[in-house]
């Protein structure tokens, strides 16, 4: 670091307005940092501020929450609604006064970093393991959403903090035949992410009196689908079209869930690093994992009728929550298939368009007649963020590899940049939250990083240890999905901080951590 530069005079752009770029954002500016956000739509939130109508969280409030900022009293229910969480986040923003700091309607288009010095041959994260470089800037260059043909503005900064998320943006769509795409159908087509876009009137004017089939098994598709089914009945039924099916969860299992991811249960999970007793432990200790994961999937068989309509997934309980992929099932779900007005359909054979629908070839082809086509089949996060990056070199660190970054938000060849917003968890904004703090201590000098190589050799260390547990659902955004208090406690070591964050020994190993118990970091 220049020895004559403040903090304040060191540029950091922020890439989003979502949860992970206010929380960037907050605490950078705490560390006496003035960022510069830059922002695609025209309000903050992120996939909250653009989201299906019947979306609600996922995870109990007292986990989605920020540490210093609590939910209104006002806001009662467990799981709030979109409407809710989005106004959470937004008086968040106003509480600290984030709002001056962020340039709506900016969408940034690519970024370039820029050195005198060859970056490959450095054997330190950034030269020296510290967050700025005397010798390397980054060119962010800024396109006016409302003036398209303008020309894009070129901002010089220190540090970019990528915060442009998973869920949005690129939607994953399957690739057709040109005699089987959507052009041989004549009804309409669209991804689920469009469908989140439109508002409540336009959203059921699309649909309504209409046959939809919804592509997918995730919770849009499930949310989707239930929708639909509500809105038109069983004269027009909604058909959900799938390959694989999902354990979806109810609230209450969703809240038990919750309550017991504490220490203890960790123990019960191999870890990197892990000393003889802990691996000892996790060993002896694994039989009650399975014995959970039985116990769930037997309640779930009870509550709805699984066998019934053939929905009983091949895969354990354990497993999907390993893979990031806890669902909670839409109220009243299987009540709309007994009704009539949503049909399961599965198939595991390929897909394509006739001019009346769908034909779907297993065994046979089958002609599925439908007016409506919608995708709700994810999104390309890893080709989104690596295509920010002009460099051809940074394009592959990011598309080439299946390894997790530093920390969840350091690649270990990308030098003065962080990637917040990508890793996944139970609770999402808790994870954001530890590591914005974690990243606004570095980027103060609090810490270095270690060499390029150890932290390499870290997270293939993390790959491993996730591909143990997740097999071929592995995705690297979910490597810390079952230890989270773990990777806290990483964090906080290397702020300087206490770990362990509860009063005395019960209930540090056996109570659940909150936000909260991270609000003085």
């Amino acid at each position: 670091m220049s020895s004559g530069e403040t903090n304040d005079e060191r540029r950091i752009a922020i890439v989003g307005a979502g949860i992970s770029g206010l929380l960037a954002c907050k605490h950078a500016i705490e560390k006496g940092f003035k960022p510069v956000v830059f922002e695609a739509r025209n309000n903050v939130g992120g996939v909250w501020s653009n989201t299906i109508h019947s979306t609600k969280l996922q995870s109990p409030k007292d986990y989605f929450q920020f540490s210093d900022f609590p939910w209104p009293e006002s806001v009662s229910e467990t799981f709030p609604d979109h409407n809710r969480v989005l106004d959470y986040i937004t008086s968040y923003a106003c509480r600290f006064d984030l709002f001056p700091l962020i340039n709506f309607n900016s969408k940034v288009v690519s970024i370039n970093y820029v050195s005198s010095e060859d970056t490959s041959c450095w054997s330190m994260w950034g030269g020296s393991g510290e967050p700025f470089h005397a010798h390397g800037k980054w060119d962010v260059v800024v396109q006016d959403a409302l003036r398209p043909m303008e020309a894009p503005k070129v901002y010089e900064v220190d540090f970019v903090i990528l915060c442009i998320g998973k869920f949005s943006d690129l939607p994953n769509v399957p690739q057709f035949p040109i005699s089987k795409g959507p052009n041989a159908f004549k009804g309409e087509v669209i991804h689920s992410m469009e469908y989140a876009a439109m508002d409540k009137v336009e959203a059921q004017k699309l649909v309504e009196n209409k046959r939809v089939t919804v592509v997918g098994f995730r919770k849009s598709a499930l949310d989707i689908a239930a929708q639909i089914a509500q809105t038109n009945g069983d004269k027009y039924p909604c058909t959900l079209l799938f390959r694989r099916v999902h354990w979806a969860a109810s609230e209450n299992l969703v809240r038990f869930t919750f309550g017991n991811l504490n220490r203890f249960s960790e123990l019960m999970i191999h870890r990197p690093y892990e000393s003889l007793i802990l691996w000892f432990l996790a060993f002896s200790l694994s039989p009650l994992r399975w014995i959970f994961s039985k116990l769930v999937e037997c309640y779930l068989k009870w509550k709805y009728p699984l066998k019934k309509y053939d929905m009983v997934p091949d895969h354990s309980f354990l497993r999907q929550i390993r893979s990031c992929m806890l669902m909670m099932l839409p109220q009243n779900f299987y009540e709309r298939v007994k009704e009539g007005s949503l049909v399961l359909k599965k198939s595991a054979g390929t897909l394509g368009f006739y001019e009346n629908g769908l034909l779907l070839a297993n065994d046979e082809t089958v002609h599925l007649e439908t007016d409506v086509v919608i995708f709700a089949t994810g999104y390309k996060s890893d080709e989104k963020i690596s295509n920010i990056f002009t460099s051809v070199e940074f394009k592959k660190c990011i598309t080439a590899s299946s390894a997790p970054f530093y920390r969840e938000c350091i690649h270990p060849r990308i030098p003065q940049l962080a990637i917040l917003g990508y890793s996944e968890s139970p609770a999402t904004l808790f994870t954001f939250e530890l590591r914005s703090k974690w990243l606004a201590h570095f980027l103060v000098g609090e810490f270095r990083l270690p060499s390029v190589r150890r932290m390499e050799e870290d997270v293939e260390r993390w790959e491993k240890n996730g591909r143990r547990y997740s097999h071929e659902d592995y995705k690297r955004a979910c490597v810390g999905a079952q230890l989270q208090i773990h990777c806290n406690d990483q964090l906080c070591k290397d702020m300087g901080c206490k770990p362990r964050r509860k009063k005395w020994f019960l209930p540090e190993l056996f109570s659940p951590y909150h936000p909260a118990d991270y609000a003085d970091l």
